[in-house]
């Protein structure tokens, strides 16, 4: 019989990971930082007996399809799919390189295309990387704003790399924090009770959760009515 544990999460759970990119070479420090924060979460999670499964999501091979949405809101079927990784993932791992002090417009593009209520409530870790440490603000600077609008729940230690970094003893310190803290909200159950017990004060927007998020009865004797039907 599973137990539960802190926070009421029972044991052998399965709980998924999705890992976004931005990082355009290859190999990618962007990706390589931000798979390091996925498996050290992963191996923290089994031991509270929680199996994670981490999901990739590669937005460079979704460049096309975001900008095509962002310019004319059609959906590709690849980038529906990364947007179902987002919608059932217990946690996020974001990474982005910095471009000219700021973010990857790839990077935003892709969070600006999603439905607004599809993150609410979810764990994240922050990460960026960059070629001097001059950028290092711009996790605590610019990401944690456009969390902060999807209502997510970003974990405390953001992640920045530049290229000496990775040479640093404490850098992997820093990894294993941010991953414990991303693991301590999934234990918990964060996303499932801010869903479950507050997902109604929450302001919403028709199509926000693809339908769902007003609680409209659609087969109602009013609704039938105002559509032409009987």
């Amino acid at each position: 019989m599973n137990t539960p544990l802190d926070g009421g999460v029972p044991a052998s759970r399965t709980v998924s990971i999705a890992v976004v990119s931005a990082g355009t070479s290859d190999p990618s420090t962007t990706t390589m930082l931000a798979r390091r924060v996925a498996d050290k979460a992963a191996t923290l999670a089994a031991r509270h007996g929680v199996d994670a499964q981490i999901r990739m999501v590669d937005l460079r091979a979704l460049a096309a399809d975001v900008t095509t949405a962002m310019v004319s809101q059609h959906i590709s079927p690849a980038l529906q799919e990364a947007s179902d990784i987002m919608r059932d993932a217990d946690a996020i791992v974001a990474s982005t390189p910095v471009y000219k002090a700021g973010a990857s417009g790839l990077f935003t593009s892709f969070f600006q295309v999603l439905d607004n209520d599809l993150l609410i409530g979810t764990p994240v870790v922050l990460a960026a990387t960059a070629g001097s440490a001059r950028h290092a603000l711009v996790v605590d600077d610019q990401l944690r704003g456009l969390f902060a609008y999807l209502r997510t729940v970003t974990v405390p230690t953001g992640l920045f790399a530049a290229p000496d970094d990775w040479n640093h003893s404490d850098f992997g310190t820093r990894i294993e924090r941010a991953a414990a803290e991303l693991v301590a909200l999934v234990v918990g159950g964060f996303r499932s009770a801010v869903r479950d017990e507050t997902w109604g004060a929450y302001q919403h927007s028709y199509g926000s959760a693809g339908g769902t998020e007003l609680g409209i009865n659609l087969d109602s004797d009013l609704m039938r009515l105002a559509t032409g039907g009987r």
